[in-house]
């Protein structure tokens, strides 16, 4: 079965976990400047009334919230784990995880960024990225191996990797970061995340291109 991936080419965390468990999908991009932003569509709210990506069609249901995405993805399709065995350990990715996606990435959303001005933004999203950042690259001096928890890639990676290149995007220094910096070059070296990276998506801006 085709399974249904609605997203911008900047939405990838679940896109991630797609490619790692080795899951065929078909993406349907939604742009979120066009038109007024495609997500404020009837069709597309009728899939996620929040207006917000990313949604998939899966199993029968539409999901939406990339974590919850991934959870489930984790529970019906458990191989490769992207959750540790371990509880401790399985909190702690989920404690990286919710630091990421819940503690940085919205205050960098299109929808707060235009709340902001355009000739703010940039100051704007290297403020709310640089604190979360120094949190992190604390917490993973205790978790890390090769990856954010260990030697195993695991949803705390999947949310690693997109919130770099966000960084990076805003020009955020990265030298005060360098075991996310060491993650985030190990996890790009493996071919799941190369070609799910945002420069590499069917919407992705030709200036963007990889």
């Amino acid at each position: 079965k085709l399974d249904q991936w609605l997203s911008p080419d900047r939405c990838l965390l679940s896109l991630l976990a797609l490619a790692l468990k080795n899951i065929d999908y078909e993406i349907v991009a939604i742009n979120l400047i066009k038109d007024g932003g495609q997500q404020f569509s009837k069709e597309f709210q009728a899939l996620n009334p929040m207006k917000q990506v990313p949604a998939l069609k899966i199993d029968g249901i539409t999901l939406s919230q990339s974590l919850a995405i991934i959870e489930y993805l984790e529970e019906t399709r458990p191989t490769p784990r992207l959750l540790p065995q371990d509880p401790k350990k399985r909190a702690q990715v989920r404690m990286i995880s919710d630091l990421l996606a819940s503690g940085i990435q919205p205050l960098q959303n299109l929808s707060v960024l235009n709340q902001v001005g355009k000739e703010n933004q940039l100051t704007w999203a290297q403020r709310v990225i640089a604190p979360g950042f120094n949190a992190l690259e604390q917490i993973l001096q205790s978790t890390a191996g090769k990856y954010c928890m260990g030697d195993e890639v695991s949803m705390a990676d999947l949310c690693l990797v997109p919130q770099v290149a966000n960084a990076e995007r805003y020009k955020v220094d990265l030298s005060p970061y360098p075991t996310i910096s060491r993650i985030n070059k190990s996890l790009l070296a493996l071919e799941a995340f190369q070609v799910s990276h945002p420069s590499r998506q069917p919407d992705t801006p030709p200036e963007l291109r990889a």
